[in-house]
């Protein structure tokens, strides 16, 4: 019983973090789609993309990727034999504001170079200028949002998981009402100037996009704001202070550096994706929205569980408990497969219906859509292995073990640049999104391999093993359905009025057809979900 009462909590906090992520990237869906029908693929939509895309770089190279990832094990040893994790925390958080500082001024200087860094294909026309631009305004928003992501990790830690998971529905409520309220008078005449555009040049948009500059700013004080009264709620109480060089510091610093370059790996492949992409008019919008739909259930499945999945599995290696850190990670792996192969499925299957019908409207045309949809079809591919990446890494984080990490990451680099710019000459932009989901099968490969030497708290039990084949064959029927469901449907998919209708018919029948599948197959029982939610 004690063995499983701790994985049950960790499903519970897995439900929570995943049903707050899910509203966000529900809302991210609305943001998304009024930036399309407001903005289209034009060049403001894809220079506000790449601005947008600058400060999340950075956020997950210092924040969510290395520092959290160092941060989040030694404050939950610390927590766990009381030793001090208020101080701990407090010197954390003054070190890595002062490194977010320093990098922010510099950004305002630095800022044409880290564009073209991005996008070397805007050089020379006005994407350049824009970019360049939106970038200045909402690059600040790294410092807020990692040093709200310092605070998620320490609430995290201490087991409160819902205002964390809660502060990204932030962004997208203020983006949302930035959208709205940009064609009335209230938000009027706030307009980047573009000395560069010539007359040709389509600007369709420049109004909302500079707004959204502003406003992803606000969001994320708002969002620092939240985390932070939350925490000191808690007892963590973080104030500014001037930084400290201690013991700890010096400690968390050699175990950040192998995350850091790993993160680093991570985004350059994301910059190589991008780079492709900026050679392809449209495509960096397209990807973006493809991104946007795969990262639905990377968030609410593969984001959630590593969230709760890192601090348990830390305790666990504390307290020498291999049976129960064994069932732990089998638990989380069984429930991401049981949720991630079906999405991954539908991704692939009826890519076309999903971006169409969230989409086209307005300045996104059907050929926007073709071309979002066979992106969103090689992401789909990937999708489990992006997952696979949230549940396996946590095993050598909890053991700050950050350097196997990076010999990993550098290998799936060479694998992402290889096939990205290659297929390029060959298929265009959808090369750079299928190098991507070989890069994370590539990833989870040498995990997998990496893990054997850990013992038995690294290997999955039977259980997971005789769940997956049965996971993988519901989702196969799924599968099967889906495609004769679209092919009824699709007079109504096309139809103004009734498309969202059927959309919604398609995806809940599919769901559907999965659940009773899978539990016919014995791949899940639904009364272990309804325990852990007795339990919450």
């Amino acid at each position: 019983m004690a063995a499983t009462a701790r994985p049950i909590r960790l499903l519970a906090g897995f439900i929570t973090v995943g049903v707050w992520t899910l509203g966000s990237r529900v809302l991210g869906f609305v943001r998304d789609i009024l930036i399309a029908a407001y903005m289209g693929t034009g060049p403001v939509s894809e220079a506000f993309f790449v601005a947008f895309s600058l400060p999340n770089l950075f956020r997950r190279f210092f924040a969510e990727g290395a520092f959290n990832t160092a941060f989040v094990p030694m404050f939950s040893k610390k927590l766990e034999a009381d030793e001090n994790p208020l101080e701990f925390a407090q010197d954390a958080f003054a070190g890595l504001a002062s490194v977010l500082i320093v990098l922010t001024l510099v950004a305002q200087v630095a800022m044409p170079w880290f564009v073209l860094a991005m996008a070397g294909g805007f050089a020379g026309d006005v994407r350049f200028e824009l970019a360049t631009d939106f970038g200045r305004i909402s690059f600040a928003y790294i410092l807020f949002i990692s040093l709200a992501a310092l605070l998620s990790g320490l609430l995290n830690a201490i087991g409160r998981f819902a205002v964390a998971a809660a502060a990204p529905i932030l962004l997208n409520l203020i983006l949302i009402a930035v959208l709205v309220l940009a064609g009335t008078d209230f938000l009027g005449g706030v307009t980047i100037d573009v000395s560069t555009a010539a007359p040709g040049d389509d600007l369709t948009g420049l109004h909302h996009g500079t707004l959204l500059a502003w406003g992803i700013l606000l969001a994320g004080l708002a969002q620092l704001a939240l985390v932070w009264f939350a925490a000191k709620r808690a007892g963590f109480r973080l104030i500014p202070r001037r930084p400290r060089l201690t013991p700890e510091m010096r400690q968390l610093a050699v175990i950040m550096l192998p995350a850091m370059l790993a993160g680093g790996v991570v985004q350059i492949n994301l910059l190589v994706g991008r780079q492709v992409a900026s050679f392809f008019d449209g495509a960096i919008v397209w990807l973006s929205l493809a991104d946007r739909l795969y990262q639905l259930p990377l968030g609410v499945v593969g984001i959630a569980i590593g969230v709760v999945l890192l601090p348990d599995l830390s305790r666990r290696l504390r307290a020498d408990d291999a049976v129960g850190g064994r069932y732990a990670l089998s638990r989380a792996g069984e429930v991401c497969m049981a949720l991630t192969i079906p999405a991954a499925v539908a991704l692939c299957v009826i890519p076309t219906p999903l971006v169409s019908v969230l989409f086209e409207r307005g300045a996104f045309t059907a050929d926007d859509t073709v071309q979002t949809a066979l992106a969103l079809a090689a992401y789909g591919l990937g999708l489990p292995a992006f997952v696979l990446q949230k549940v396996l890494q946590p095993l050598y984080f909890a053991r700050e073990d950050t350097r196997s990490p990076f010999r990993y990451a550098l290998v799936a680099l060479v694998v992402n640049a290889v096939a990205a710019i290659g297929l390029s000459f060959f298929i265009g932009f959808i090369g750079a999104a299928i190098a991507t989901s070989l890069a994370a099968w590539t990833m989870v490969w040498q995990l997998l391999r990496g893990k054997r030497a850990m013992g038995e708290v690294a290997t999955f039990d039977a259980r997971y093993r005789r769940r997956i084949g049965r996971i993988a064959l519901a989702s196969m029927i799924m599968g099967v359905t889906l495609v004769v469901a679209s092919t009824l449907l699709m007079p109504l998919l096309g139809t103004p009025g009734w498309r969202y209708l059927a959309l919604v018919v398609l995806v809940v029948g599919g769901a559907g057809v999965y659940g009773v599948a899978a539990q016919a197959l014995g791949a899940f029982r639904i009364s272990e979900f309804r325990e852990a939610l007795g339990r919450r």
